[in-house]
């Protein structure tokens, strides 16, 4: 299979649905060879399944990305199965229900911010640690939200946890840029995927979003997953540290 991203391999968390699957599969047809992470294994396996029946390489991972562990395991598996890393996907992630400051507990303050903002600085982590022992050079995407670049998009522990990502994004970029290492976030609106099915489902959630988006539509996965082959590929061989706002216009406004 050749393509974009011939010969290169991926690790792509949460790919067991919405964003993280649309970017295995595209990826996978790009020719990346792919290990999809997830924290219900089921749904990785049924990526891979996809990608195997597209004619793609790739391999399920079950893991938990807040643990140093689990990620580990899921970078030593690229390694182990396809030789080498070259793109990490930092996608899995948690919404908070748009819970505002006084609802939200300390648990849940936690659960957010150790799966939205813990999560991406350890795979950040353990990619770059794979990258230079691999000589250097390595590409790394973080998915962030436009709820990380204002407020309003989230609730409090989101839109924290997102500001987090970008900051982190870009310390991150200018730390290992010489050592040829791009990292860069996409920051995506209102997309149809599992964890927005219920907002979707509401009359006046899914009118309000409609109606304050320029392109009056949510976004779908796949379109997210093309902003993150651009970052994963060298068509973007200048960008680093930078944010890729994927919104319909919403934050143009």
């Amino acid at each position: 299979m050749t393509g974009t991203l011939s010969e290169k391999v991926a690790v792509i968390t949460g790919a067991g649905s919405g964003m993280g699957r649309a970017a295995s599969l595209l990826f996978a047809q790009e020719g990346a060879k792919v290990v999809a992470v997830d924290y219900v294994g089921e749904t990785a396996e049924e990526t891979v399944q996809r990608i195997h029946s597209q004619g793609g390489g790739a391999v399920a991972v079950t893991a938990d990305v807040s643990h140093w562990e689990d990620v580990s395991r899921a970078v030593e598996t690229a390694v182990q199965h396809f030789g080498r890393l070259d793109i990490m996907i930092n996608n899995a992630g948690v919404f908070d229900g748009f819970k505002p400051c006084l609802e939200t507990d300390e648990a849940w303050w936690d659960r957010i911010i150790n799966i939205n903002l813990k999560g991406v600085f350890l795979g950040c982590k353990r990619a770059i640690q794979q990258f230079l022992a691999q000589g250097g050079g390595g590409i790394i995407v973080n998915t962030a939200s436009v709820a990380g670049l204002g407020g309003m998009a989230g609730g409090t522990a989101y839109t924290a946890s997102k500001h987090g990502v970008v900051g982190l994004t870009k310390q991150i970029a200018c730390e290992y840029a010489s050592q040829g290492i791009r990292v860069n976030a996409v920051c995506p609106g209102g997309i149809e995927t599992g964890m927005t099915k219920d907002l979707m489902a509401d009359p006046q959630t899914n009118q309000v979003i409609q109606q304050t988006t320029p392109m009056g539509r949510w976004g779908k996965p796949e379109e997210i997953a093309q902003a993150m082959l651009y970052l994963a590929s060298d068509a973007s061989g200048y960008v680093t540290g930078e944010t890729l706002r994927v919104d319909g216009g919403w934050r143009a406004k």
